[in-house]
């Protein structure tokens, strides 16, 4: 595997956001930052991961991590958001659940996941009905939305294997933020009937996804971009194209983990 530094240039995809902005009160889905997004139709909201407060690299490779509560209460501020019907990391490395624990407090969200989501929430102090752990291929109902939380495997390299089996109370060494289980989170929005697959990451369980279909897929499919080229066309974009219909790449998400969040639009 290659490695690559810096941040990505997606220069060459801007042709391809030409869509128009949603109309008020319609279903959207915002990007948020790294596999963060937002759910929302007006009324009931979900959101992926609540990645906010980025450490920098010096920080997370030697020293400890912990939420920023400042840098966490700017962005759900500056998105506008306040209320949520869950927060969902779809695995518990750093760059997904360092915060999400933080935002499900702070928006009175419910933290749905594996156990290693849960004992995140535990250790930041969230109480027990506020933590739901999800059985794979099992539908969740959030408010409007039905979601179907499915096992899945985290690409490679997996720098930090393993569960979360006790709860994680940081500041801690962003190693202690193990992978966990890791999701696929089908999204069913209800009032409308739109169907929404969120890959968190590139990795993927042969035949999990069978039989499910949907309208969009999640703008996060990362580190694809190091992969061998036969691993990544026999792999997880034709299965994970196959529900949405469509083969999508972005290799942003994780190039963004430790950059800090942006002030201006994208």
């Amino acid at each position: 595997m290659r490695l690559k530094f810096g941040r990505p240039d997606i220069g060459r995809y801007a042709d391809r956001f030409d869509a128009p902005a949603a109309e008020p009160g319609s279903l959207s889905v915002t990007w948020m930052g790294v596999a963060t997004l937002l759910i929302d139709d007006g009324s009931s909201a979900l959101l992926t991961d609540g990645y906010f407060s980025r450490p920098g690299l010096a920080r997370v490779a030697a020293g400890k991590v912990a939420p920023s509560p400042a840098r966490v209460d700017g962005c759900l501020a500056r998105a506008k958001v306040s209320r949520l019907e869950a927060v969902i990391p779809v695995h518990t490395h750093i760059d997904h659940a360092l915060d999400s624990a933080l935002v499900a407090e702070r928006t009175g969200a419910r933290l749905v996941g594996g156990r290693s989501a849960a004992n995140v929430g535990r250790g930041h102090g969230l109480p027990e009905d506020r933590l739901v752990i999800a059985r794979s291929g099992e539908p969740i109902t959030l408010g409007a939305y039905d979601v179907t939380l499915v096992e899945s495997h985290h690409c490679p390299p997996d720098r930090f294997p393993g569960t979360i089996d006790a709860p994680l109370t940081p500041p801690v060494k962003a190693a202690a933020y193990r992978c966990g289980e890791s999701w696929s989170a089908l999204v069913h929005h209800r009032p409308s009937g739109r169907r929404l697959l969120i890959q968190g990451s590139a990795g993927f369980v042969e035949g999990a996804l069978a039989g499910h279909r949907a309208h969009g897929l999640g703008p996060v499919v990362d580190q694809v971009g190091a992969w061998p080229q036969p691993q990544l066309t026999d792999g997880q974009v034709d299965r994970v194209g196959a529900v949405a219909g469509q083969r999508a790449l972005d290799e942003t998400g994780a190039a963004l983990d430790q950059q800090p969040p942006a002030r201006r639009p994208v």
